[in-house]
């Protein structure tokens, strides 16, 4: 059973940093790609990054957000800086095996997510 479970959310003041951690348990061999969404209230999920194995690297997001894995861990990181209330939303972690397949059709996994709000 593959397990995701994000941490590091909370309250920030806009222009703060926080650094998201998802930490993976279970069979995760046949996953090569790893990746954080968010939420915002009303809006549908969306990408913000996400790594492979091999360690390359896929942003969609503007420079303020950097993401991270430790292998020996099994655990990814978002270190997000210079924050804005617009990245108010709640952010999921989550697993895939390839990076042409799809985020939610391809078998893959998600966390529950993590709260992050920004306030002005």
């Amino acid at each position: 059973q593959v397990q995701l479970v994000e941490s590091g959310g909370g309250l920030v003041q806009a222009g703060g940093s926080l650094r998201l951690s998802c930490a993976f348990s279970g069979s995760i061999s046949s996953f090569n790609v790893m990746g954080w969404h968010r939420q915002a209230p009303g809006k549908q999920r969306e990408l913000v990054a996400y790594i492979t194995r091999s360690g390359s690297i896929n942003y969609t997001m503007d420079g303020r957000f950097t993401i991270s894995r430790d292998g020996a861990k099994n655990t990814m990181y978002l270190q997000m800086n210079s924050l804005k209330p617009e990245d108010t939303a709640v952010y999921y972690c989550a697993l895939k095996k390839s990076v042409l397949s799809n985020w939610y059709e391809g078998g893959g996994y998600w966390g529950q997510g993590t709260q992050v709000t920004v306030s002005s």
